[in-house]
């Protein structure tokens, strides 16, 4: 399948694959009841054009047919993947990252400003208390509100630039369809854009408390100096298992290269944080 919108039969194709990245398996009928609902009353788009999509992609290894159902192949999967991440930006993974780095840093700023000025239990808690709810409040502003304002001004950018692809069909009603078609595809995808900022914003909040309480947790439960061993180590595993590997994973670099980064830019964060702390 070509990367570039051409006819009719690629936005269906389109379609098709980010059903089925929702749906393992899907019956004609109610693939062709979905584009239906899709359109409304404004094209119609027969079950000729459907079948002829659908042949395409099974020629192009992407889906499997069987009897009335269809469903993905191993690539097609991963086509689907790739497609639903580019148009609904479904992975929050800039959010996780920011959620692990941020409560690991401010984690490692309350421990080490708490055992270097021997601070109480209940102030050490409320001085935990206050920095992460304002980390974790600033993450889910800062992701929803700039989340929504970049997925949707890409989005946009895609939509430009396939309307300027089918605009060369020299086939006037299936160009018209297929930029009706694409208007409707696009106008859906806008919605479900807001609703993944939502839930992303949320698990970068979410996933800055966690990386930061659990250290914090972990200090104020054993005596010294083993909290702050012990809690340190918390953050390194966090750092390690979680985060690098995670980084690495996404970006498919090694895990000593990802490993070296995180840890630098860790560390330089946590100094750097406790030195202005200190000339305060």
């Amino acid at each position: 399948m070509s990367f570039e919108v051409q006819d009719l039969y690629d936005v269906i194709k389109i379609i098709t694959l980010l059903i089925l990245g929702k749906n393992s398996r899907i019956g004609v009928s109610e693939l062709s009841k979905r584009i239906e609902e899709l359109c409304g009353k404004r094209i119609c788009i027969e079950l000729n054009d459907i079948n002829r999509a659908l042949s395409e992609l099974q020629n192009e290894g992407l889906i499997t047919k069987k009897g009335e159902y269809i469903e993905l192949t191993s690539v097609g999967l991963k086509i689907s993947d790739d497609w639903r991440s580019l148009l609904l930006k479904s992975e929050p993974v800039l959010e996780i990252v920011a959620g692990l780095t941020d409560g690991s840093v401010t984690s490692l700023m309350v421990i080490i400003s708490s055992f270097l000025a021997k601070l109480s239990s209940k102030l050490t808690i409320f001085t935990a208390l206050l920095t992460l709810a304002s980390v974790a409040i600033t993450n889910f502003s800062s992701f929803f509100l700039g989340g929504v304002t970049e997925d949707i001004s890409e989005i946009i950018a895609i939509k430009r630039l396939m309307d300027y692809s089918l605009s060369d069909n020299p086939d006037k009603g299936q160009r018209l369809k297929s930029i009706e078609l694409l208007k409707q595809v696009f106008s859906l995808l806008n919605r479900e854009v807001q609703k993944i900022n939502i839930i992303s914003a949320v698990l970068c909040a979410v996933t800055t408390l966690f990386a930061g309480f659990l250290p914090i947790t972990l200090y104020l439960t054993f005596p010294a100096p083993y909290n702050f061993i012990a809690s340190i180590t918390l953050v390194g595993v966090i750092v390690i298992l979680l985060l690098a590997r995670y980084r690495s994973k996404m970006t498919k670099v090694p895990l000593k290269i990802t490993l070296l980064e995180t840890l630098v830019i860790i560390l330089a964060a946590t100094l750097a944080s406790i030195l202005l702390g200190l000339n305060l």
